[in-house]
């Protein structure tokens, strides 16, 4: 099986036509608070460039109702991302299919935390503490990984062209997610950065 590859935390136009080009699964514009933030005009700008063969997610954390109903409206996501403390509940009836971030940075077992959102399309693992915003740059242990999750999981938190490869022969993600590892700068995307990672992901799945 290929590994998923997720390019996060996109702010320029000629970031995301690498991430195109290169053939990424999906791509992320984050709504949250974050040096990479965007607004409404300036995420659907990004979307317009993001074709039907590449799935756009729409990163939030503690949303307003009238907030999500903004990003749905004019941005249209493929997905949504929630990365606070929303119920299931709250993520659902948005209507969009819905990832939910869950904090590995703790003690957190993940089996027991997705059966509190039985309406997600699947999760986001990454390195971040409860209450934590993600992005920290720090890994968390692999071998938690849920290999039976019975959703898409999207491994997350710290990886760079340096390290995905090891962590896909470890845990064997359905998928992987990286924002800081390919940027020379906050939000700023590096293409050799970009480039090496898809590769190692790749060179890691043939092997």
């Amino acid at each position: 099986m290929q590994t998923r590859i997720k390019f996060c935390g996109m702010t320029r136009p000629q970031d995301v036509r690498l991430a195109v080009e290169l053939g990424v699964d999906y791509i992320g514009l984050i709504f949250a608070r974050s040096p990479r933030r965007l607004s409404i005009e300036q995420a659907c700008e990004l979307r317009a460039l993001i074709p039907d063969s590449i799935g756009a997610v729409a990163l939030v954390m503690d949303p307003g109702v009238e907030e999500v109903a903004a990003i749905v409206e004019h941005v249209r996501p493929d997905l949504l991302q929630f990365h606070g403390g929303e119920s299931d509940g709250f993520a659902a009836a948005s209507g969009v299919p819905f990832l939910k971030a869950l904090p590995m940075g703790g003690t957190l077992q993940a089996e027991a935390a997705m059966q509190a959102y039985p309406s997600a399309w699947g999760f986001v693992l990454d390195s971040h503490v409860p209450g934590g915003t993600g992005g920290s740059g720090k890994t968390f242990d692999w071998a938690r990984y849920p290999r039976a999750a019975g959703r898409p999981c999207l491994l997350a938190g710290g990886l760079t062209a340096d390290t995905v490869g090891n962590a896909v022969r470890s845990a064997r993600p359905w998928g992987v997610d990286v924002a800081s590892g390919i940027e020379s700068a906050p939000g700023h995307k590096d293409p050799e950065a970009m480039q090496r990672f898809v590769q190692a992901v790749r060179e890691a799945d043939a092997g």
